[in-house]
């Protein structure tokens, strides 16, 4: 499963993502991943949550990224949630234009045939959501 936390730049997304994240830490049966562009929120995150800085993977374009993902999955079988800040950097689709539709697809496949869950932060206006991937908005700030 995919979920979307819109919102233009400077909106609470981070934040947002931060609060839900922590709060899961407890009820959570597996493990939690948080990938950001940078350690920045290395000291907002509960010691239990594995943040990876994936600005230190060389990943050149979103096919690569998704390769990551499912690198991180072949290694962690007890994988639960996998939250993703700073979506457009880090999946390489910062490019005007470039379009989430497919990197959110092949995501969400992958999150049902594992049974992870993916929250992604995306710096975009709830209303340049791809139709296709509407229904994953779960909070537009």
């Amino acid at each position: 499963m995919v979920q979307l936390i819109v919102g233009n730049k400077g909106k609470g997304k981070t934040k947002h993502l931060l609060d839900q994240v922590n709060g899961q830490v407890q009820s959570a049966s597996g493990n939690i991943v948080y990938l950001d562009k940078s350690t920045k929120h290395m000291y907002e995150l509960n010691n239990k949550i594995r943040l990876i800085d994936v600005s230190s993977y060389l990943l050149s374009d979103s096919d690569e990224f998704v390769g990551f993902i499912s690198g991180i999955i072949s290694q962690d079988h007890d994988l639960e949630q996998v939250y993703v800040d700073n979506f457009l950097k880090i999946a390489r689709l910062e490019q005007e234009g470039s379009n989430i539709e497919p990197v959110i697809q092949k995501l969400d496949k992958l999150g049902e045939a594992f049974k992870i869950n993916f929250y992604i932060s995306v710096s975009l206006d709830e209303a340049d959501i791809p139709a296709s991937i509407k229904d994953k908005v779960a909070v537009s700030l």
